[in-house]
């Protein structure tokens, strides 16, 4: 009986100390937030609604000096049926090789990520109206791979992204790939393009570039996007301006437009105008925007505006 102590004993300090080895970095975060929209000429009911999530992040590094990161993040929201999975992420960061990440769900491409970066305290001018057309922008969900590096030069961060098939409704994979230069003070440059074969019948050419520049209170940006389509008459093209100014450490203030131009000489082009005002005060931050789009998605008897105010906490 003492023997079988004495092996029992020494496995577990065997397990013990194999769980010490590998033992990862854990961090819990979190945020909460309490919404009120609404919008011209729709009945949406209740404009009341809120958010949460929960993000937990586990990191271990490898012997071979890797740290690889496990993220998941739990969200629940009006009108979700019970709690959803909403982000599951694998990055391997492999030091000066980059960072190779895996999401399986939650995933966002280069393109994706950077379809409307212009400077703004709240959400951006096309946003927040039903049925505003959507910008060019890339693919985006489940299962799909992103790599990016920034220590190839200083300054400079390159970015690719590959989603396979599907085999059903995406017959053909999608990719893209980008560079961002951040070189010079308070100037950011980003370029990217790459193929979206989400609809095997309209494969789309995508192109994105932008400029922001940041001088103390003071932050300006432009962007321009094209998105070429296989479709007939279904090319678009997207232009986006931004300011913000900080007016003090805690309050912004910010003015965005942004016109969508169609190849369908049928449709007019969709031009949008917002303003947005953020206050942070420690963990609170409160956030108020205004939309106007003139023609919805092209069409010229269609210009609505809506409106956004949002109380979120963070811990």
């Amino acid at each position: 009986m003492n023997n079988l102590k004495k092996v029992g004993l020494t496995a577990l300090a065997g397990a013990l100390v194999s769980v010490s080895a590998n033992a990862a970095d854990l961090s819990v975060t979190g945020g909460v937030s309490l919404n009120f929209a609404g919008e011209e000429k729709q009945t949406t009911g209740n404009g009341w609604s809120m958010n949460d999530g929960i993000t937990f992040k586990a990191t271990g590094e490898l012997d071979n000096g890797w740290n690889v990161t496990a993220t998941q993040i739990i969200d629940s929201s009006d009108g979700a049926s019970g709690v959803i999975m909403d982000t599951r992420i694998l990055a391997i960061d492999m030091g000066d090789s980059g960072t190779l990440t895996f999401s399986g769900t939650g995933g966002s491409s280069v393109l994706a990520a950077i379809d409307d970066v212009t400077p703004t305290a709240g959400e951006e001018s096309w946003d927040d109206v039903t049925g505003a057309s959507a910008i060019p922008g890339g693919t985006g969900g489940d299962n799909m791979f992103h790599y990016s590096n920034s220590s190839l030069m200083d300054g400079m961060t390159i970015s690719a992204s590959y989603t396979p098939s599907n085999a059903a409704t995406e017959v053909e994979s999608s990719s893209d790939y980008g560079i961002k230069y951040t070189g010079v003070d308070g100037l950011t440059i980003g370029l990217a393009q790459g193929t979206d074969e989400t609809d095997p019948t309209a494969t789309l050419d995508l192109s994105n570039m932008y400029v922001t520049y940041a001088m103390d209170a003071f932050t300006v940006g432009y962007q321009a996007s094209e998105s070429d389509s296989e479709a007939t008459n279904a090319d678009k093209d997207f232009t986006a301006l931004g300011l913000s100014y900080a007016v003090s450490e805690e309050m912004s203030v910010s003015v965005n437009t942004s016109t969508v131009d169609y190849e369908n000489a049928t449709l007019s082009d969709q031009e949008a105008t917002g303003v947005s005002v953020s206050y942070v005060m420690g963990s609170m931050t409160l956030k108020a925007n205004h939309n106007s789009v003139d023609n919805i998605a092209g069409t010229s008897t269609d210009d609505r505006s809506g409106y956004a105010l949002g109380l979120t906490f963070a811990f």
